[in-house]
């Protein structure tokens, strides 16, 4: 297996993870309480890398990012690097394209909250973030823990946003995935059966914790 590869994916997988628990919890908390009549516009949006082939939604990326892009030359400028092809560059196209596996959870687990208790501590004068940290996330853990795990565990098998805006470079950009589809061209089967065998036995323990971490149970 590639160790290199390996260590690469875990680091995009914690810090994917980690921007979006900071910018999924007050989006999600804005969509779970929120009254306003287009919120469907932005869950629409927020929804969208769900059903985009992700060739497509990592073209559109790779254009926004690319070093003709005003995104591109003002990253330039200021990092004296261009986005695209870098680790940078696949930190962003990871953190779109996993924005619905983070915040669909998160909206749902702060929505079921019970409002009463919300309204119970604004009545006590405690401020709307502190209650928010002390009433809504405890009671709403399980549903964010839930949305940690999957955005997590779905960055470690991300391919084609991570093969359209960062390439293949190793030690740069190669992933896992990608590691398993050069082993494939190389006609190597033994590398990519290991590696595809770590990345199942991933995925089979991350729905075990997502499901067990469910207040939801499937009727016997």
């Amino acid at each position: 297996m590639d160790w290199k590869a390996f260590w690469l994916t875990l680091q995009l997988a914690g810090c994917t993870t980690l921007v979006l628990l900071v910018i999924g919890l007050p989006l999600a908390y804005w969509l779970a309480t929120t009254r306003f009549r287009g919120r469907f516009l932005l869950e629409a949006a927020v929804t969208l890398p769900l059903v985009l082939p992700p060739t497509v939604l990592g073209f559109y990326l790779l254009v926004a990012m690319g070093p003709n892009s005003p995104i591109g030359r003002l990253y330039h400028a200021t990092i004296g690097e261009r986005l695209t092809f870098s680790f940078s560059g696949i930190l962003i196209a990871s953190v779109i394209f996993n924005l619905p596996f983070a915040v669909r959870p998160f909206t749902a687990a702060l929505a079921g909250v019970d409002r009463k208790l919300v309204e119970a501590s604004w009545c006590l004068g405690v401020s709307r973030p502190a209650t928010f940290f002390r009433v809504e996330l405890p009671l709403a853990w399980a549903g964010v823990l839930s949305g940690i795990v999957l955005a997590f565990a779905h960055t470690v098998g991300e391919f084609g946003v991570v093969l359209m805006v960062g390439g293949n470079i190793p030690g740069v950009t190669r992933t896992l995935s990608l590691s398993i589809y050069d082993d494939v061209q190389a006609l190597d089967y033994a590398s990519a059966g290991q590696t595809a065998l770590v990345l199942v036995l991933f995925s089979f323990a991350v729905l075990c914790v997502t499901y067990a971490l469910s207040p939801r149970r499937w009727p016997l």
